[in-house]
């Protein structure tokens, strides 16, 4: 497992700063409704990551594997949801940035677009079910247990990845004053949207088994 270990934390890196459906909707919510809406969102995405991790460590990477039809049921929900996050995106005009109240409201809804914005995403199913195998030890028995390995790999993606998503928001609020004022938040807001519905037709492409 060690000697895997550097090889999976470049292949997560690499992953991750390649752009991607979460990196355009938390830079997309970030600018519309500000930090803190952008980082619950980036809480939900990490619950939806670990949840991939939980779900391939059980076994259940197996069944989707072998049954082509349930990838194929997820990858579609995936796109298609990403799709619909990208429509709202570019028909919303107005920027918000809600209050301490509003925002407590909003937070659960927040939460669950990051959640099954990653939960569907077609990208994070494919590395945990074809590439995140690769790196797990099957040979000596010295090696640590299957289980172990899994929940390893799983909480490193998973924090490599959070880390990541905190970053873009930090970068997208820094910017978000400059960003906002007058047309450039409509055109701004409209280039990322267009750009997420870019990256649910290229996963929709590249993902297609």
């Amino acid at each position: 497992m060690q000697d895997h270990l550097l090889t999976f934390l470049l292949a997560v890196l690499l992953l991750e700063l390649t752009p991607g459906p979460n990196m355009a909707y938390l830079a997309t919510l970030t600018l519309t409704h500000g930090r803190a809406a952008g980082l619950i969102a980036t809480s939900g995405v990490a619950v939806g990551l670990a949840v991939h991790a939980l779900v391939v460590g059980l076994g259940a990477g197996v069944l989707i594997q072998e049954y082509p039809l349930i990838y194929q049921g997820l990858r579609w929900i995936g796109v298609g949801y990403l799709l619909f996050l990208a429509l709202e995106g570019y028909r919303t005009v107005r920027e918000t940035s809600p209050g301490r109240a509003d925002l407590a409201t909003m937070a659960g809804a927040l939460f669950l677009r990051g959640l099954f914005s990653n939960v569907f995403n077609p990208k994070s199913i494919l590395f945990f079910v074809s590439v995140l195998p690769t790196f797990v030890s099957t040979g000596p028995s010295s090696a640590p247990p299957l289980s172990n390995q899994m929940a390893t790999f799983g909480i490193l993606y998973v924090g490599i990845a959070t880390a990541m998503h905190g970053t873009i928001v930090t970068l997208a609020a820094e910017l978000r004053p400059w960003l906002i004022e007058g047309r450039r938040q409509l055109i701004v807001r409209r280039v990322l949207s267009v750009a997420l519905a870019l990256v649910a037709v290229w996963l929709a492409w590249t993902t297609a088994r």
